[in-house]
């Protein structure tokens, strides 16, 4: 059974992996530094800018490291553009 409903395709590449496992690792990353667990985290942060902009394969947000991508999410959160 699959449990990816949706390819993240890049200029005919399948990304899928690598931009589920940013996702893992940036909310990894928030949840120790908001000192709560990954579920509610994971919950926070699917309404995010930055998580649409990382599924979205043209913003190549998911080309950047995922500290990169927590200080984008802190920048979102704070009003920064």
């Amino acid at each position: 059974m699959d449990c990816v409903k949706e390819k993240y395709v890049y200029k005919g590449t399948d990304e899928s992996y690598i931009i589920i496992r940013k996702i893992e690792q940036v909310v990894n990353l928030l949840s120790e530094k908001e000192n709560c667990d990954f579920d509610t985290m994971y919950a926070h942060f699917l309404e995010s800018n930055t998580y649409r902009a990382l599924q979205e394969t043209r913003s190549l947000l998911w080309y950047e490291n995922a500290e990169f991508i927590v200080d984008e999410y802190y920048r979102e959160k704070e009003g920064i553009q």
